[in-house]
């Protein structure tokens, strides 16, 4: 089995903040929560309140959207193209993507782009009510093992360091950059 995470690594830049400035040009009653937003990026910039603080009060904005399962229907099939080549080619059927940004938008992706199992944070899609943790650094070696237990990851890709907990338990890690996939540093 295969494990990935989704931004930066299959998919070509985040696809939360994509979706967050596609909300506010197609929804612009969005911008409504700029203020808030700002000041709790502000915050977190700071270390003043942890990501999930500064998360929780992004995803307010999801309020201000009557519609919101024709927008996230409108944006990932607007964005597919964002999907990398060399996942395209390397793609099983039992691969998992296991991300940071809210599940009903990584859900939306993936069932596009034909990957059946996927986790995410928990975010309720109409209040942007956070159900549970960030699904990110541990919490994401957790989820994994919650559904999997101790079946052996082959080969896990991200982006970043901070899933190095998911990259001790593969059997091989990669560092995606790029399209250049790099073998992880596991220390």
């Amino acid at each position: 089995m295969n494990v990935y995470d989704w931004d930066d690594t299959i998919y070509r830049g985040d696809s939360t903040v994509g979706f967050v400035k596609y909300l506010w040009l197609h929804r612009p009653k969005t911008l409504i929560n700029l203020p808030r937003t700002i000041w709790f990026g502000l915050l977190y910039v700071l270390h003043i309140v942890p990501k999930l603080t500064f998360k929780s009060n992004l995803y307010r904005m999801f309020r201000y959207v009557d519609d919101m399962e024709k927008v996230v229907e409108d944006y990932t099939s607007s964005h597919l193209d964002h999907v990398k080549n060399w996942y395209k080619e390397a793609q099983k059927e039992d691969d998992v993507v296991i991300s940071a940004s809210p599940e009903f938008l990584i859900q939306a992706f993936c069932k596009k782009v034909g990957i059946k199992t996927c986790m995410a944070s928990v975010v309720d899609m109409h209040t942007g009510e956070y159900s549970g943790l960030n699904c990110h650094g541990e919490e994401k070696v957790r989820r994994y093992r919650e559904v999997f237990n101790d079946t052996k990851i082959e080969n896990f890709y991200s982006d970043s360091y901070s899933d190095t907990p998911l990259a001790r338990i593969a059997e091989n890690a990669y560092l995606v950059k790029g399209d250049n996939l790099l073998p992880w540093d596991k220390k």
